[in-house]
C-alpha cells in the first residue's frame, strides 16, 4: 500500500492510498470500433512501415505480378490499351505554342514555326535514342510501364549533332537497384537506387548498364546518372515516397483467382460437353472390348501389357457398343458452366474495375441492362479520371521534355529565332491532350451554346474539350469558305444560340 503525505504545521500526517489493480491491454476497451481486437480481426494486422520501406519488400513480387497478368489475362490487358487509348489518344499530346510579341501580341509566325519544329523533332530518327520510336510512341510506353508497373525511367540525352540535340531514352525500373541503400555525408542518402538530399530531392539515379533480367551476367555494374537528366515518373500516395507501385496491386489477387476460375469453369464445360462415363464390373474384373481384344490377339500382346487396352475406349459420336453379361455403365455428366457463372464474374469484375478506377461496363465489355442514363454517368466520371492522368503526365513528362528541347533548339543557331539566351516568349505553351466525342450530341451542344451565350464558357473550351485548337479550327474555316468560294458556293453558318438549335431541330 502507497502512502502521501501532508504537511499540516509543523506534523505531517500520511493517509493511505489504495493502488488500483491494473488490467490486461487486451481487455481494454479501445477508443475507435477499427482497433478493437478479437477473434474477427486477429487476422486483419496494421502495418506502420514507412512507404519507401513497405515498397522495397514487395516490390519485385507485385511488379512480377502485374506483368505476368498483363501478359496473360485478358482484363489486365483491356486495362492497359483503356490507359494508352484514353490517356494519349491515336496521335499524342499535341504542342500548341502561344507565343506573344513585345506588344502582347498573339506571334503566330513563331509560334506555327516551332509547333512545326517540334513535329519533325517527333519523328522516329530523331526522337528516340535507338531511332525506332516516335514522340507519340514514347507517350504511349510511358504511360503503360507505368499503369503495368508503377514507374517509368526518361533518360534525356543530349547529342551536340543534329539539329535538335535531344535524345530520349525509355528504361524500365528493373535498373534502378532496390537494395542499393547507403547513408551518404552531408545528410545525403541512397534509398533504393536514388541518391537524394536531406529534403528527398533526387541529386542521382544509380542505374545498372543491362537489364537485371538479362541472360547475360557481366557488366551489371552500376553507373551514377545526374538527375537532371532522369525522368522518374510515377504516382506518389504518401508523403516523402520515392518509388512507384503498380496501378492493378489491389486488383492483382481478383483477377488472377478471376482466371483460374474461368479457365476450370472452361475445362468442366468441355468435360461435361463429352458425356463421358466408366464401365462397372460385379467382379472388379477388367473389361477388354471387343475391338481392342481381336487386335491384342492378332498382335500377340504379352500378357503384362493387356492391362493397356481396359483403360480407356474412345466413343465417336452417335455410336453405341454393346455389353457383355454382367458389365455396367456409370455415366459422368458434370453440370458446367453453373448457373451463378454469370453473376459470380459480374461481382468480381465490378470490384476489380473499382480497383483500377475505370468503368466495369467498359472494362468487361458488358453492356448488358445498361441504359443510357447509366451508361452516360459512368462515362463522365472515368473520363474525369483520365483529364486527372493526362494534367499528370503532362507535368511529369511533357513539360520537362518541352523545356529541354527548346533550350538545345534555340542554343543551335540554326533557325531565325533569336537563341544565346531563353526568352520567356518560348515558355508560354500548352499540352493539348485528346478529347472525347459528347455523349448526347444535341444536348451537350445546346449546353455548350447556352454557355457561351451566358459567357460561362468559351469556345476554345469547347474545342479544348474535344482535344482541338481553336485557332486551327477557324484556319480550317476560313479555308473551307475560301475554297467555297472558287466554286461559286455560300456555306451556311451553324446556328450558335440555344434559339437556333431548337429551330434546327424542328
Amino acid at each position: 500500500m502507497k502512502l502521501f503525505g501532508l504537511q499540516i504545521g509543523k506534523r505531517a500526517v500520511e493517509f493511505p492510498v489504495k493502488q488500483k489493480r491494473g488490467r490486461h491491454p487486451k481487455s481494454m476497451a479501445r477508443d475507435f470500433a477499427a482497433a478493437n481486437i478479437d477473434r474477427l480481426t486477429a487476422s486483419f494486422t496494421g502495418s506502420s512501415l514507412s512507404a519507401n520501406e513497405a515498397i522495397r519488400r514487395d516490390l519485385r513480387v507485385i511488379r512480377g505480378r502485374s506483368r505476368t497478368l498483363c501478359m496473360d489475362n485478358d482484363y489486365a490487358r483491356k486495362f492497359l490499351q483503356m490507359v494508352k487509348a484514353n490517356v494519349i489518344g491515336t496521335n499524342g499530346i499535341q504542342l500548341q505554342c502561344k507565343f506573344t510579341n513585345e506588344r502582347g501580341q498573339a506571334d503566330n509566325a513563331d509560334s506555327d514555326y516551332v509547333e512545326t519544329e517540334f513535329k519533325q523533332w517527333a519523328k522516329p530518327r530523331n526522337c528516340s535514342a535507338n531511332g525506332r520510336q516516335s514522340w507519340a510512341d514514347i507517350q504511349r510506353q510511358v504511360i503503360e510501364t507505368v499503369a503495368r508497373d508503377g514507374e517509368c525511367l526518361v533518360q534525356m540525352i543530349k547529342i551536340p549533332y543534329g539539329r535538335y540535340g535531344l535524345h530520349l531514352r525509355v528504361l524500365e525500373c528493373d535498373h534502378l537497384d532496390i537494395e542499393l541503400n547507403r547513408e551518404l555525408d552531408g545528410g545525403h542518402k541512397i534509398k533504393m537506387g536514388i541518391e537524394s538530399n536531406q529534403f528527398d530531392r533526387p541529386i542521382a539515379y544509380y542505374l545498372k548498364t543491362k537489364h537485371p533480367g538479362e541472360i547475360t551476367l557481366a557488366g551489371r555494374e552500376n553507373k551514377r546518372v545526374p538527375a537532371s537528366e532522369i525522368l522518374h515518373i510515377f504516382i506518389s500516395d504518401r508523403p516523402g515516397q520515392i518509388r512507384g507501385v503498380p496501378w492493378m496491386h489491389t486488383a492483382i489477387r481478383r483477377l488472377n483467382m478471376l482466371g483460374g476460375y474461368e479457365m476450370a469453369e472452361l475445362i468442366a464445360a468441355r468435360i461435361g460437353a463429352s458425356k463421358m462415363g466408366f464401365y462397372t464390373s460385379p467382379d472388379g474384373d477388367g473389361y477388354i472390348p471387343p475391338t481392342k481384344a481381336a487386335k491384342k490377339s492378332h498382335n500377340s500382346v504379352d500378357s503384362k501389357d493387356q492391362d493397356d487396352y481396359n483403360l480407356i475406349v474412345d466413343a465417336k459420336p452417335g455410336t453405341f457398343e454393346q455389353l457383355p453379361s454382367g458389365m455396367g455403365f456409370t455415366s459422368f455428366d458434370p453440370q458446367h458452366p453453373t448457373s451463378a457463372f454469370a453473376d459470380f464474374t459480374k461481382a468480381v469484375l465490378r470490384g476489380a474495375a473499382s480497383g483500377l478506377n475505370v468503368a466495369y461496363n467498359t472494362l468487361a465489355n458488358d453492356l448488358e441492362g445498361v441504359n443510357f442514363s447509366s451508361i452516360r454517368s459512368g462515362v463522365l466520371e472515368e473520363r474525369e479520371q483520365w483529364r486527372g492522368l493526362q494534367s499528370w503526365l503532362i507535368e511529369q513528362l511533357h513539360d520537362p521534355v518541352y523545356q529541354i528541347w527548346i533550350d538545345e533548339f534555340l542554343m543551335r543557331g540554326s533557325n531565325p529565332l533569336p537563341h544565346g539566351k531563353i526568352y520567356s516568349k518560348y515558355n508560354r505553351i500548352a499540352f493539348q491532350p485528346r478529347g472525347w466525342d459528347w455523349v448526347d450530341p444535341l444536348k451537350d451542344t445546346k449546353a455548350n451554346a447556352e454557355g457561351v451565350a451566358l459567357g460561362t464558357m468559351t469556345r476554345a473550351d469547347i474545342a479544348a474539350a474535344k482535344g482541338k485548337d481553336l485557332r486551327e479550327i477557324f484556319e480550317q474555316l476560313q479555308k473551307e469558305n475560301e475554297l467555297a468560294a472558287e466554286y461559286g458556293l455560300t456555306l451556311t453558318n451553324t446556328p450558335t444560340t440555344p434559339e437556333g438549335l431548337d429551330n434546327a431541330e424542328t
